[in-house]
C-alpha cells in the first residue's frame, strides 16, 4: 500500500479474540493491511486481566477502516 504514515491507530477493540480477526479478514479483503495487538497476553497473565484486543491499521487507512467496520455492523443489525 502506499502513503504509509507510519503510524499505527487503533481502529477496533474487542473482548473475544474471534472478532478481531474477522475484522482483521475483512479489511484484508479490502486492501487495508491491519495488525493485532495483545493477542498473547492471556497466555502470559490469563483473561481476567484483558482489557480487550486491539485492531490497529495505519493512520492514513483508519477513515476507510472504520467505513468498512460500520458497514458490516449495519448489516449484523
Amino acid at each position: 500500500m502506499e502513503n504509509h504514515s507510519n503510524t499505527l491507530v487503533t481502529v477496533l477493540t474487542a473482548s473475544l479474540i474471534h472478532q478481531i480477526h474477522i475484522a482483521k479478514t475483512l479489511l484484508a479483503s479490502r486492501g487495508i493491511e491491519s495488525y493485532v495487538f495483545d493477542e498473547n497476553i492471556t497466555t502470559t497473565i490469563g483473561t481476567a486481566y484483558v482489557d480487550g484486543y486491539k485492531l490497529e491499521v495505519d493512520k492514513s487507512d483508519l477513515e476507510r477502516a472504520q467505513e468498512i467496520l460500520a458497514e458490516i455492523e449495519e448489516d449484523n443489525s
